[in-house]
């Protein structure tokens, strides 16, 4: 799999956009990505960022996305921001859309994805996306920091009558 750097950036944009233009902490951020990919592998053996996942304490994360939120931090279309929440825990990073998604890189069934992610989990913070992706297959079969197969994601049963 390669990683699909527009479609990476707008996913970001997007999700950043259906959540009231913000999305609070990396963490929050890397599962919702990791949802999106897996849903849509469980679905379609395709995925929409192409970024490998590493099963880290925290639960999946995505390989490049600090090189994909500096990129687009870089180029204007996204603001990163550390608030300091609560003494003696680490900032949280706040990230903000700059610029609008540009819609056209997705198909129609990448788009129905990313909007039943926003539903279905954007109103979760990133300790209740951790549990959740912690009690998935694709984690629980894959040892510490290594990658997560997507393949695993065919052990999830995911009901998609919705879609």
């Amino acid at each position: 799999m390669s990683l699909h750097r527009k479609k990476y950036q707008n996913a970001v944009l997007y999700l950043c956009q259906k959540l009231k233009g913000e999305i609070r902490g990396k963490k929050k951020l890397a599962k919702l990505l990791y949802f999106a990919d897996f849903d849509l592998y469980e679905k379609s053996q395709k995925s929409i960022t192409g970024d490998v996942y590493r099963a880290l304490p925290m639960g999946p994360v995505p390989s490049t996305l600090e090189e994909i939120t500096a990129e687009m931090t870089k180029k204007k279309m996204l603001g990163v921001e550390r608030v300091e929440e609560r003494e003696g825990y680490n900032p949280t990073e706040v990230y903000k859309c700059l610029t609008e998604p540009d819609l056209s890189v997705f198909d129609d069934e990448e788009k129905k994805m990313l909007d039943r992610v926003v539903v279905k989990y954007g109103h979760l913070n990133g300790k209740q996306l951790e549990e959740l992706s912690h009690a998935e297959a694709p984690y629980i079969g894959t040892e510490l920091r290594k990658e997560i197969p997507y393949e695993l994601a065919f052990y999830r049963g995911t009901d998609f009558s919705e879609l």
